[in-house]
């Protein structure tokens, strides 16, 4: 169970970055039943580091409290400068014993100068994805994503996918209801699949609508029921290619990947809180039978429903 995270940072750390990682992990939600992470900052150097806006932090643990973690979080950093060596050391370390390490935005840059993305599938802000990809050849670098899951490396893109990344680590590790209220306190989307753009590509919309959000949120209501392209494109009153456009404009995903992912998010919350069979989770949600709601939580979620269960439902 994820229960100690260290976030490192030095000279030149992003604050906002930093921030992402102080509000997932160092704030106490027990009383709303998230489960408690003992969370501190640690530098090479305790005492003063500066920021990247010009005021400094006091950080007072040093690097010895990184080996005690089994999250290892490291922020926006500098892409300019050397990384210290005791820090590429203690993220060595943390990687040989196991621990997990996800970076936020440009975070990537330590992790690749520390050797830990060769041979791994990472991401990072897309502004700076080129070049991370020509420092650290052996990276494979995809910038259209949120975050990518490379178990036990995690990498996520700008500031906010911060956010995204660690609430995957959440329901991953703790299950669906902690991590929907962990967001919920936080005021953000409980999920955003990782697959998602990073970006909206067509900046002003081509649609009268302001938004899909409506339209999103009747789907998720009625997710037991068949949903196709033209009968959704209908209800907002555009042809199905326009739909499809803005859908992925909005969302950064098809109609299609986007349902799957909301059902699947659905049956882990019934797996988890009632006593429903697998066959009737999968008729409430959308997917139609056991089968099919198992072919998709296992592409999605890399197991199976009564594992799920097993782990996070109430019995267990």
């Amino acid at each position: 169970m994820l229960s100690n995270v260290a976030a490192v940072v030095f000279d030149g750390v992003a604050p906002f970055e930093l921030g992402v990682l102080c509000e997932a992990w160092g704030v106490d939600r027990r009383a709303q039943g998230v489960p408690y992470t003992e969370f501190a900052v640690a530098t090479d150097r305790p005492g003063k580091v500066r920021t990247s806006m010009g005021f400094d932090l006091d950080v007072h643990h040093g690097l010895d409290r990184v080996d005690q973690a089994d999250l290892v979080a490291v922020p926006a950093m500098p892409r300019d400068r050397p990384v210290p060596l005791p820090v590429v050391d203690a993220l060595q370390r943390a990687h040989e014993r196991g621990a997990r390490i996800m970076s936020v935005c440009v975070g990537a840059f330590t992790l690749g100068a520390a050797g830990l993305l060769d041979g791994q599938l990472c991401t990072t802000h897309w502004m700076y994805a080129d070049e991370l990809a020509a420092r650290f050849p052996l990276a494979k670098v995809d910038p259209d994503v949120l975050y990518v899951d490379a178990d036990p490396i995690i990498t996520s893109a700008g500031s906010a996918a911060g956010l995204d990344a660690c609430l995957h680590i959440m329901r991953k590790e703790w299950g669906a209801k902690a991590a929907n209220m962990a967001a919920r306190r936080m005021v953000v989307p409980p999920q955003r699949d990782g697959g998602q753009a990073q970006y909206v590509r067509t900046p002003v919309p081509e649609s009268s609508a302001d938004t899909l959000s409506p339209l999103l949120a009747w789907i998720t209501a009625h997710l037991g029921e068949r949903h196709s392209v033209q009968e959704l494109a209908g209800r907002v009153h555009m042809s199905p290619r326009t739909f499809a456009r803005r859908f992925r404009d909005e969302t950064g995903t098809t109609p299609h990947q986007w349902i799957v992912q909301q059902r699947v998010q659905r049956a882990e919350e019934l797996l988890e809180q009632t006593d429903l069979t697998v066959e009737q989770i999968a008729i409430e949600v959308g997917f139609g039978n056991a089968a099919a709601l198992r072919h998709h939580f296992a592409q999605i979620r890399g197991t199976s429903p009564q594992h799920y269960r097993q782990t996070f439902g109430r019995a267990g």
